[in-house]
């Protein structure tokens, strides 16, 4: 082999300089924060707010006991929907205020047998909030994620009798 042809080793892949270290650590870095957000936006911790299973069911207990209904759409892909859950309805204030003076009743847009309840109210986004009387006729309305403060406003506009009524 004359020194022409002499063969050069080439550079072992783990010496990256200082260029590939900062592009390591910004993509591990950029996948931790990414997978934070996502668990963020999708977590919802549990709640003491009895909702009931259905809408039919929700309209007879509204019926027998004279309460408002609290009809709230939701999905489980629905960022502002978990975000609600988070901030609204987990609240104790919130809580307490639901139990004692409405018939709170969550409905999947993307269960099959919520498609008359959809239809009936019109619903084409996620959340959607509405507060109805005893018989299902709209008192509220509100669509998209709302506040607690917006949330305690709107049922105060109602009146309803709270804890303290009771």
């Amino acid at each position: 082999m004359n020194d022409n042809q002499r063969r050069v080793a080439p550079e072992p892949l783990t010496s990256k300089g200082k260029s590939g270290r900062f592009w390591q650590v910004f993509w591990l870095t950029f996948l931790v924060v990414s997978l934070a957000y996502a668990w963020h936006s999708f977590y919802a911790p549990s709640n003491r707010i009895a909702w009931v299973e259905n809408f039919a069911v929700a309209q007879r207990q509204a019926g027998k006991s004279d309460k408002p209904m609290i009809l709230f759409f939701t999905g489980k892909w629905c960022s502002p929907c978990q975000i609600m859950k988070r901030q609204v309805w987990a609240d104790d204030q919130v809580m307490n205020t639901v139990n004692a003076a409405f018939i709170p009743v969550m409905i999947d847009v993307d269960d099959s047998n919520a498609a008359a309840t959809l239809s009936r109210y019109e619903v084409g986004a996620t959340p959607t909030t509405i507060v109805t009387d005893s018989d299902g006729n709209v008192l509220r309305w509100k669509q998209g994620g709302i506040s607690k403060a917006e949330f305690l406003e709107l049922l105060g506009e109602l009146d309803p009798p709270t804890t303290e009524d009771l």
